[in-house]
């Protein structure tokens, strides 16, 4: 499966931040799927392809044409598809990817998880969206989207398919989890 993953072009101050995005690129490399990512080199970007890549594993970026003026885009990659810009860049990953997954990042990362859960909310993208939530970093989200559904302006099946993970592990048992529901499904429908 592609796995998109959204997370920052910086390193940020938490070191637990680069051991936690080096394991989950490594898991993706030597699990058999593939990374779906923003196409940077720099911060935590960088180090989920170069996990994934030093783990065998394939990685797609996807840059927008102002960052390779930049010269900012990884060199390395299995595949680096440009856009012309960040709508068109956001549009592609939500395309290429079979599960999503919002890594601790700033505020791109948000506006780029938020579609893809309004999307998975809206029925309109049948996939699983997760907030990796390492060291609560997403504790204030997930109390507003609860927020959202006291106050009636969502529900428990709005919010359906989107995960919070505290860990690597969670993020493995969610993403199993949806694999085995999407094959029932199959099933029944045959």
């Amino acid at each position: 499966m592609n796995i998109t993953v959204y997370l920052g072009a910086n390193k940020g101050n938490n070191p637990r931040l680069q051991s936690a995005v080096q394991e989950l690129g490594q898991w993706i490399g030597t699990s058999g799927n593939a990374l779906v990512y923003g196409g940077s080199k720099s911060g935590l970007m960088g180090a989920i392809a170069d996990s994934v890549l030093n783990a065998g594993g394939e990685v797609t970026g996807v840059e927008p044409q102002f960052f390779i003026d930049s010269e900012i885009q990884h060199d390395g990659l299995t595949k680096l598809i440009v856009t012309k810009d960040m709508t068109e860049r956001k549009t592609k990953m939500i395309q290429l990817g079979d599960a999503f997954i919002a890594f601790p990042g700033g505020t791109g990362t948000l506006e780029e998880i938020s579609e893809v859960m309004s999307k998975v909310s809206l029925k309109h993208l049948n996939a699983p969206c997760i907030l990796y939530n390492l060291d609560g970093y997403y504790n204030g989200l997930k109390m507003l989207l609860d927020h959202m559904i006291e106050n009636g302006l969502s529900s428990r099946e709005r919010q359906e398919g989107i995960y919070f993970a505290e860990s690597l592990e969670d993020i493995k048992r969610i993403l199993e989890s949806d694999r085995e529901k999407e094959n029932t499904e199959t099933i029944y429908q045959s």
